[in-house]
């Protein structure tokens, strides 16, 4: 109890329970109170409490929840930036082990953590620190909700380019595990539209890097090196986004292809024409779908689609294909990332009839959904032809999850610098980390 008393003096923070394990399935989504709209300002803060109205923290019994995970000895929620530090400060005065969860829709990706004395709750930070819509720019605390960012920033005709993969991600969310949508063809990821970030470290001391103007140069790129980190270097507090204008109109062009390669020439097609697609999707087998969306003003954007369709075929709509901009559904999900010429080869390394892949024909960034069994002999198939990285896995599954990884040196000397006690969600990334 000495701990909890010391960590209660930070912030409001409670005994773990079994409903509070990070996973290695995927939990329920937790939903989080709206944000209103807002000028340059906090919107508001959010109800404080780890169960205030529309907070609704994964139960036990809930479909898709099992005993499977790891139960933290306590959970803290921190409202403020200073409440946050004070709370990383005491967890590292009495050495505890600390995983952040944002909204928890990918908690289960990575590795589950070797311990976690104490679980940071980050929705109750937030809300928008300042929307520079002059500047197209917009600084957000780490457990606001994407879906409430991006009502904010509709009401100025503004958006943040990231498609959610699953929807309901905080901020944080997004950041720390590096994921993005189909659009990032056009508009880049999460790590590209980083300007400015605030982390505290393990230590508890606040860090900042970049800022709120696109152009500034200053600091050590700590954005970068945060992206994709699942919260392994320190717990991500704010973070400062170009932003880009609304589109006025878009238009889906998709359509079949007979085989892998076929998809893989239409991909190419609209990929070197002068279209400027946004994005370029695929997904299969049975059947193989290539999907291109176009965006722009409105006197534009029809005859750029009908241009689609004259290099691949199919059809013109108004909405997507209901596919896009989800995970494929499967027992392990993987990420593969590998030239994109490299497609038909992906599709041939699947498991016969149990698996599926989608993502960026214009990147090269795909998820694949395989099944448990022969997963591992799976994942060693696609990474002759790039890198193939086990996101999520059942519970009891062996598998090299991360694959062979040149750099893993470099980046152990990277974790003792910024967590030399090892205590930031211990295990979860590549080599232990």
């Amino acid at each position: 109890m000495k701990a909890l008393d010391a960590l209660a003096k930070a912030c409001e923070v409670r005994p773990g329970e079994a409903a509070d394990a990070v996973p290695s399935v995927p939990p329920p989504r937790i939903t989080s109170p709206g944000i209103p709209p807002s000028g340059a300002t906090s919107p508001g803060v959010p109800p404080s409490g780890l169960t205030s109205p529309g907070v609704t923290p994964p139960s036990a019994t809930s479909p898709g929840v099992t005993s499977a995970g790891v139960t933290p000895a306590y959970v803290a929620a921190p409202a403020t930036v200073a409440e946050a530090a004070d709370l990383m400060r005491t967890a590292a005065e009495h050495g505890l082990t600390v995983v952040p969860r944002g909204a928890g829709t990918k908690l289960h990706w990575g590795a589950p953590p070797d311990g976690c004395d104490l679980l940071v709750d980050t929705r109750r930070l937030g809300r928008i620190v300042e929307h520079a819509a002059g500047d197209l720019v917009v600084k957000a605390e780490a457990g606001l909700p994407l879906d409430d960012l991006r009502d904010v920033l509709s009401g100025a005709d503004q958006q943040l380019a990231l498609d959610l993969l699953p929807p309901g991600g905080t901020v944080g969310g997004v950041l720390a595990t590096g994921v993005a949508g189909p659009r990032r063809l056009l508009y880049g990821s999460a790590r590209d539209l980083l300007i400015g970030i605030t982390v505290v470290r393990a230590d508890g001391v606040v860090a900042h890097a970049g800022g709120k103007v696109v152009k500034n140069v200053a600091g050590y790129d700590l954005g970068k090196l945060f992206t994709g980190s699942y919260g392994t270097l320190g717990l991500i507090v704010e973070a400062a986004f170009r932003l880009h204008p609304l589109p006025r109109a878009t238009a889906y062009v998709s359509a079949t292809a007979a085989d892998p390669a076929q998809a893989l020439q239409m991909a190419q097609a609209v990929l070197h024409s002068t279209l400027v697609p946004a994005a370029i999707e695929v997904d299969g087998p049975d059947p193989i779908t290539v999907a291109v969306l176009l965006e722009g003003v409105p006197d534009g954007v029809p005859p750029r689609a009908e241009a689609a369709r004259s290099l691949i075929g199919g059809r013109i709509d108004d909405g997507p294909p209901g596919w896009w901009a989800r995970l494929p559904d499967g027992e392990v999900l993987a990420e593969v990332r590998a030239l994109p010429t490299a497609l038909p080869d992906l599709f041939a390394e699947l498991p016969d009839g149990r698996a599926r892949i989608r993502g960026s024909a214009g990147r090269g960034v795909w998820h694949a959904a395989l099944p448990a069994d022969g997963a591992d002999e799976a994942l060693t198939r696609l990474r002759r032809h790039g890198t193939a990285v086990a996101l999520a896995a059942p519970p009891g599954v062996r598998l090299d999850r991360w694959g062979p990884i040149p750099a893993l040196p470099l980046m152990r000397r990277v974790k003792d610098q910024f967590d030399p006690g090892h205590r930031l969600a211990p295990g979860r990334f590549a080599g232990g980390i």
